[in-house]
């Protein structure tokens, strides 16, 4: 990169972390037990709204896989969303009822938190209905992965989102509060990907999957992006710069190998296509607060229905971590 190449990212850099100074003022503090905070703790940010029914399973979740404590931003939630969260023992709540969309879609807030209280900490970002899956992550914790990463001088690991589905129609399986959504949204599309590398940013982008093959036939460029980068050892000079799909400096996005190694992987279960979806669906179009206005909201609300069946003939059933391996969705790398 050049040297106005270079200076260009880092007035970038600095106008986004202007962006989240400036928005820090539309959170209010609900809960703060962020003095709990160790120096080796690994924390998990998550901007979430009216996902009071996701958030038990959630958080069993990170809590075995080995999150310390959680921070969060809640959009307005109506449903005790917030309430939930503020009675966590190990959970720090802000709440805002401001744009989503003109926080970049939750960018500014969360880095507003992780310039705050991420810096030094490996940071997990994700979405309430992601669960990061990792090489060995059924036998070693997330503290394992951290301490190769920190051995290793790696500061970013990137995870595909694996969008997940279930076989038949989609309202006819009821989630329950509590319940693992992979016993319902068990199956997965295990080809049609298609990747390229953003040459100003330097991160690969992935589209496909069950939403291009679905949702997007007709124009896959426009399908939603896969890749992500969620995994961050934090200082206080990085920013989001695009969901989690891109950060700054440009040098956290190169999380996979492009000399013809491997670099070790992981994948984020996306577990969005659960019965109450068609609802939801329905609603963020309405209120037309994400990407484009709210753009993919809109196909969904428009193309599915309770008797929608996503599955087909190629699709897989997810066992583990292993099977992602040998599909060639996750790596372990040299991690051994």
């Amino acid at each position: 990169m050049g040297l106005l190449s270079s200076y260009r990212m880092r007035l970038r850099r600095k106008r986004w972390r202007a962006r989240a100074y400036l928005r820090r003022r539309e959170l209010t503090c609900v809960e703060n037990r962020t003095g709990q905070i160790a120096k080796p703790d690994l924390l998990l940010f998550c901007t979430v709204r009216n996902e009071r029914t996701r958030l038990p399973y959630f958080f069993d979740y990170y809590r075995r896989l080995g999150i310390n404590h959680f921070l969060f931003v809640d959009n307005g939630s109506e449903d005790g969303t917030r309430e939930y969260l503020a009675r966590q023992p190990d959970a720090s709540v802000w709440t805002t009822t401001a744009s989503y969309n003109r926080s970049a879609f939750g960018v500014d807030w969360l880095n507003w938190l992780q310039r705050q209280y991420g810096a030094r900490h490996w940071c997990l970002t994700v979405d309430v209905d992601e669960f990061f899956v990792y090489p060995f992550c059924d036998t070693r914790p997330l503290r394992a992965l951290t301490d190769w990463l920190d051995a290793s001088q790696i500061r970013s690991f990137g995870a595909m989102l694996l969008d997940m589905y279930p076989k038949g129609p989609i309202a006819r399986h009821t989630y329950v509060e509590g319940q693992n959504p992979f016993e319902i949204a068990a199956w997965f599309d295990s080809g049609n990907y298609v990747i390229e590398k953003n040459p100003g940013l330097g991160n690969l982008w992935i589209q496909g999957g069950v939403r291009a093959r679905k949702f997007f036939a007709d124009r896959p460029y426009q399908a939603p992006a896969l890749n992500k980068i969620p995994l961050v050892k934090w200082t206080s000079d990085y920013v989001y710069v695009s969901s989690t799909h891109a950060l700054l400096p440009r040098g956290l996005n190169q999380v996979y190998d492009v000399d013809g190694g491997e670099k070790a992987t992981g994948v984020l279960l996306h577990a969005k296509f659960l019965n109450m979806f068609v609802d939801r669906a329905e609603e963020e179009a309405a209120r037309g607060e994400h990407y484009r206005a709210g753009d993919e909201y809109k196909t969904y609300a428009d193309e599915l229905d309770p008797r929608a069946n996503l599955w087909c003939k190629w699709s897989e059933r997810y066992i583990n971590w292993r099977q992602l391996e040998i599909l060639g969705l996750i790596s372990k790398g040299n991690w051994a």
